[in-house]
């Protein structure tokens, strides 16, 4: 079984792609919805829930654990290896590196998080694939929140106001000289939104989030026990420290997991 949590549904974004590289692998998802949002929390914040849901999941016996969100790789993952060097653990950054060898005009959107774009880990990502392209990146507040309520309730009219307003910030889109033509989505929550993004920036521009090269790099690190190849699909176990309602309505929607949502008190 692996491990894999968000402070939310984002990571739904990531468990979709882990179970497509993975499809015989057993799952056990945490939305730490209780303790939600990381981005608009500080790092000391995000470090002890991270700690608090490492220990419950290596109560599982989980040989490995997806880090499933941006924020909380950041703030944690380097502590989290020192802390268990026996744990396979994998975590999420903005896909800079791809998206430079996508763009032709040199001109990259990243959309994130606040706490993820002011992070030393996104600094330093940044400063690495700086002299490829230039960045623009925009701090979407309300954002993933907005897309969890949608989750729930099936309005997604905060969802497109929110994407408008961040897109409208970051300059003009499309594939001229100057212009941006590969937006990167920097939150897990974010790809859920992408069809309203596509509908912002035009047909012209790449939307990159990273779910598939998390997953292929999990399954290059998981012991291949975890996935016998010849067994039945894998089964999806669905927590959360906050309302059940959220996760259960949100795996149904996206993913068409109908198992029910079991509460944590972590």
């Amino acid at each position: 079984m692996i491990g894999v949590f968000d402070s939310g549904i984002g990571g739904l974004s990531v468990l979709k792609a882990l179970r497509a590289e993975m499809p015989h692998a057993h799952f056990i998802y945490v939305a730490d919805s209780g303790y939600a949002p990381y981005g608009e929390r500080d790092e000391a914040h995000v470090l002890e829930r991270s700690r608090a849901i490492t220990r419950y999941l290596l109560s599982q016996n989980v040989p490995a654990m997806v880090i499933a969100c941006n924020t909380a790789t950041a703030a944690a993952i380097h502590l989290l290896r020192a802390e268990h060097p026996g744990l396979a653990l994998i975590g999420v950054e903005p896909a800079l590196k791809p998206a430079v060898a996508l763009s032709q005009t040199g001109r990259i959107g990243v959309v994130a998080t606040r706490s993820t774009l002011a992070s030393a880990k996104f600094q330093a990502l940044l400063a690495s694939q700086a002299g490829g392209a230039s960045f623009v990146a925009q701090a979407c507040d309300g954002l993933a929140d907005a897309i969890e309520r949608s989750a729930e309730t099936g309005d997604t009219a905060e969802t497109i106001a929110l994407c408008a307003r961040y897109t409208q910030a970051m300059g003009i889109f499309g594939t001229e000289n100057g212009q941006i033509d590969t937006l990167v989505l920097g939150c897990t929550h974010y790809p859920f939104a992408s069809d309203h993004l596509r509908a912002m920036v035009g047909g012209g521009v790449q939307i990159i989030d990273n779910g598939e090269a998390v997953a292929r790099q999990t399954r290059r690190l998981v012991p291949a026990s975890v996935m016998p190849a010849n067994a039945p699909p894998g089964q999806v176990s669905l927590f959360t420290t906050g309302q059940p309602q959220t996760l259960q309505a949100a795996a149904r929607r996206w993913l068409g997991l109908p198992d029910p949502v079991k509460t944590l008190l972590i």
